[in-house]
């Protein structure tokens, strides 16, 4: 079993099936959970 972060707000972001526990941090503009509290920011 493995897991994806969000890199910006270290929110999981993913859950996926594999052989060994596994934790991937994701790059890029941020997840969902980052683009909306971005929004409501901007409000």
């Amino acid at each position: 079993m493995g897991i994806i972060i969000c890199q910006s707000c270290n929110k999981t972001i993913d859950v996926f099936e594999g052989e060994k526990v596994t934790t991937l941090y994701a790059k890029g503009n941020g997840c969902e959970h980052c683009k909306s509290t971005e929004q409501n920011n901007n409000k």
